[in-house]
């Protein structure tokens, strides 16, 4: 499974979008989607390309699926966490708020006003990614998602505790790599975002 966070937007790093309809990559990150299309493109076969519903993913998975001669396959699993009232919010303003020490420090125990909580988003695409190997045994697959879903993803991957997935770094349109086996998962790598993917293997 070869998790890809979208590329940049116009608001990375300064705002929550969340769920809202409308934002599309930047110039920046469309190149950042080409790129990742082309790393992924290398590989000997993927198998399907899935993305959430929203437009900067949709546009992300798109120049991977053409590097890999498939269709994108919208899944509504992979869609970002639904930060309620905190949607559209600028970063620097919610860290000022008395309740960001638990979304970094204690997440397991916080939702969002009107949103989701941490622990239901991991279950969530927790859920989804077993669902698409499932769907797809024996064959790379890509699912193109957000940065806190791959992060819950990993950390479940690692067996390491929700409350510690907010050290896990997701960069724009990362790949993160994970084998899901008989035996578990195992992590292939996390936040790579310009080595050669075809040296991924099972040491």
């Amino acid at each position: 499974m070869l998790l890809v966070r979208h590329g940049n937007t116009p608001t990375t790093g300064d705002k929550l979008p969340g769920r809202a309809p409308g934002l599309h990559l930047s110039d920046r990150g469309r190149q950042q989607a080409e790129a990742a299309g082309t790393r992924i493109g290398a590989l000997p076969q993927v198998g399907a390309v899935y993305a959430s519903p929203l437009e900067r993913t949709q546009e992300t998975a798109a120049p991977i699926a053409r590097a890999v001669g498939r269709r994108v396959r919208t899944e509504a699993g992979l869609l970002e966490c639904d930060f309620g009232q905190w949607t559209g919010q600028k970063l620097s303003t919610l860290r000022k708020k008395p309740e960001w020490k638990a979304v970094q420090r204690y997440p397991s125990s916080f939702r969002f006003p009107r949103g989701e909580s941490f622990s239901e988003m991991q279950a969530r695409i927790g859920g989804t990614l077993h669902r698409l190997v499932a769907r797809h045994p024996g064959e790379t697959i890509v699912a193109v998602s957000h940065a806190d879903c791959i992060k819950a993803a990993v950390a479940d991957a690692m067996g390491t505790h929700l409350d510690l997935f907010q050290r896990i770094v997701v960069s724009p349109c990362s790949i993160s790599a994970v084998w899901y086996g008989s035996d578990g998962p195992a992590v292939l790598c996390v936040n790579s975002t310009g080595d050669d993917l075809g040296s991924l293997a099972l040491s």
